[in-house]
C-alpha cells in the first residue's frame, strides 16, 4: 500500500469568503481562483440574461 497522496480521495474544492489563507498550498489557492473564476462567470452570465429579459419587458411594457 502506497502512502502518498495519490490513495487519498480528492477533497472538492470550495471557499467561503474571508477565511484564513494562511495553510493553503500554492495549487489549493490556484484551485480556488479557478473555483472564483468560473463563479464570476456564472454571475455574469446570469446578469446579462436578466438584463436581456428586463430591457425586452421595458420596450414592451415601457417600464
Amino acid at each position: 500500500m502506497r502512502d502518498d497522496d495519490t490513495d487519498r480521495p480528492k477533497r472538492a474544492v470550495s471557499h467561503t469568503i474571508g477565511e484564513s489563507l494562511d495553510t493553503l498550498s500554492l495549487d489549493e489557492i490556484a484551485e480556488r481562483i479557478a473555483l472564483l473564476r468560473t463563479e464570476i462567470e456564472r454571475l455574469e452570465t446570469a446578469k446579462s440574461g436578466k438584463m436581456t429579459a428586463m430591457d425586452r419587458a421595458s420596450s414592451i411594457f415601457k417600464l
